[in-house]
């Protein structure tokens, strides 16, 4: 790893500082950032995430796609996690902590909106993000895409039932042109993009000009990750600054979820027998969420200055700065989850 990969801890939290900052210095220049957007997607910050995730498909090559199968315990501890685990430890901990031990100390009349935007908020696993926590973690990318399709296919039938089940209502608004829009633009258009360059610059240079192309994104797929969290908290900044005890709370049970997840997708993938390469991405898609749809839901049912928006948005505000814990905890114990695997999948190749 470069320098600049082994510091990217401190130069987020300096992007987090800079974008709270400029907010206050300048919320006229990204209310007008904000407001670039389609279906309450965001283009420039979908732009940015382009340029993130582009690099990370470019290594995919679709021909070995069919190998993903042999993960399949992979495959479906993801899903578990994701579809069976995630949405309801959510809800129970939004119902203990806002509803009842953290009661006191919020709004009561928000207190229910709060823990709505809480359920949204885990009710949708990550569709773009995900490629970047994957590569940092060494994740196999064909597993990574295969994941990503499958919830994204899931998600389009499984959304709205879901969220309706836990919050108790009988019909659910889904943002359906947010939803739509969202997997063209982070999944869609950049696999067909990368595929389309990875073509041509296998064409004309072969595997050496691949590399070369990779070395030279490489850091321009960080810089993009970092401009995105100027923009982000740059786009919160006002409310951090007016609400800080509020969004302390509601981040507990959100910081929680995310170790909870990631830690029971790592260890059913470590008993299971699974490599390396597969668990860090299964836990890191278990953990992360697909906060744009989240917002989108939240202000379409809730209201734009409700409870509910702003709990989704301590979402996006908490996400990257634990993904990187989670990411550094997952490289680290790398040696211990092998030795694990190692023994568990002796017996079934016997």
């Amino acid at each position: 790893m470069s320098f600049f990969e082994r510091t990217l801890t401190l130069w987020v939290c300096l992007c987090i500082a800079t974008g709270v900052l400029l907010g206050q210095l300048a919320p006229g220049l990204f209310h007008a950032i904000g407001a670039m957007q389609i279906a309450r997607v965001n283009l420039p910050v979908a732009a940015l995430i382009w340029l993130m995730i582009i690099p990370m498909l470019l290594k995919i090559d679709f021909s070995a796609l069919g190998e993903v199968k042999r993960h399949w315990r992979g495959m479906g501890v993801t899903l578990f996690i994701n579809w069976a685990v995630k949405p309801f430890s959510m809800a129970l901990l939004a119902w203990l902590f806002i509803g009842h031990i953290f009661r006191p100390l919020l709004p009561a009349a928000q207190i229910d909106s709060y823990i709505a935007g809480l359920i949204l908020l885990a009710a949708a696993p990550c569709t773009a993000m995900v490629f970047v926590w994957s590569n940092l973690v060494k994740g196999e990318p064909h597993f990574t895409l295969s994941q990503v399709a499958l919830n994204d296919v899931i998600m389009v039938v499984a959304f709205a039932p879901l969220v309706g089940l836990l919050l108790g209502l009988s019909a659910i608004a889904v943002p359906w042109d947010t939803l739509a829009l969202s997997v063209g633009l982070y999944i869609v258009i950049p696999v067909i993009a990368a595929q389309l360059a990875r073509r041509a610059l296998l064409q004309s240079g072969g595997a050496a000009a691949l590399a070369r192309a990779l070395a030279l994104l490489h850091p321009f797929s960080l810089g993009a990750l970092l401009a995105t969290l100027v923009l982000l908290f740059g786009f919160q900044g006002e409310q951090l600054v007016a609400q800080p005890l509020v969004i302390l709370l509601l981040a507990t049970p959100i910081l929680i979820q995310v170790y909870f997840n990631a830690g029971v997708a790592y260890l059913l993938n470590r008993l299971t027998g699974e490599p390396h390469c597969i668990a860090g991405p299964s836990a890191m898609i278990g953990a992360s969420n697909f906060f744009e749809l989240a917002v989108a839901a939240a202000i379409s049912l809730f209201g734009f200055h409700s409870g509910a928006a702003l709990a989704t948005v301590v979402g996006v505000l908490i996400e990257v700065p634990a993904m990187l814990s989670l990411v550094h905890i997952v490289n680290a114990s790398r040696g211990w989850y092998e030795r694990g695997a190692a023994l568990r999948a002796a017996p079934r190749a016997g």
